[in-house]
């Protein structure tokens, strides 16, 4: 919020605000938003006004630089998924996630060690997520959050195979979990959608069949 002054003001909640209203404030459009975050704060913007409506969340502003874009969206990604991490503790232990698994066939190593390495599931998670905070926070390769590097932008895949195997471990093996969660945030849904946009993972190893089961759905609503 600016004051008449110019001086830059934080938007704050006052006391007593019901958590449903939270960040409901009015929609402000892009081009008048006046920060060095603006990309950041128009991406949650649109997710609080609809987090269903994934193809709006995903579309840019005319003219939005691309390496940028994806960039803000996987910091926002990785910021929810901290959500995810935590439901997770309340049954992903140590002593029955011996693995980061995901199917029989998916057994995933921790990068997070000098030498790849079989973790706790729950371990590989906190590991992922933090090893993401630490690359993505990086002045090194991510100096601006106005311009990114070609080279620095290459390393984005990489991070979105890593944290979609949290998706993946949590499809498989608490899905309870993880339908709680998604059923509130269509995180996984946005996750997949973004990384097929932008060609970020082989379409081999999205195994949680999010989109073919929405498409199912869908199929059977209009028969």
């Amino acid at each position: 919020m600016k004051m008449a002054d110019g001086v830059t003001m934080l938007r704050r909640n006052r006391p007593g605000t019901k958590a449903k209203d939270f960040c409901r404030w009015p929609d402000e459009p892009f081009e008048e938003m006046d920060s060095t975050l603006v990309v950041q704060q128009f991406i949650q913007q649109q997710i609080c006004h609809d987090p269903m409506n994934v193809a709006q969340i995903l579309t840019p502003p005319e003219g939005q630089d691309e390496g940028v874009w994806k960039y803000e969206h996987l910091r926002q990604f990785c910021l929810e998924l901290n959500g995810l991490a935590v439901r997770l503790q309340a049954e992903c232990h140590p002593e029955t996630c011996t693995q980061m698994t995901a199917t029989e066939q998916w057994i995933f190593l921790c990068a997070a060690h000098k030498t790849p390495k079989e973790c706790p599931a729950i371990d590989y998670t906190r590991h992922t997520l933090d090893g993401a905070a630490c690359l993505l926070n990086s002045n090194k390769y991510f100096p601006s959050r106005v311009s990114i590097k070609d080279s620095s932008v290459a390393k984005l895949g990489s991070v979105c195979r890593r944290v979609y195997r949290i998706f993946s471990h949590a499809y498989f093996h608490h899905r309870a979990i993880f339908d709680e969660f998604e059923n509130t945030t269509y995180l996984c849904r946005r996750f997949t959608s973004f990384v097929i946009k932008y060609n970020l993972m082989s379409r081999d190893n999205l195994i949680v069949p999010i989109l073919e089961d929405e498409a199912a759905l869908q199929t059977e609503s209009e028969a």
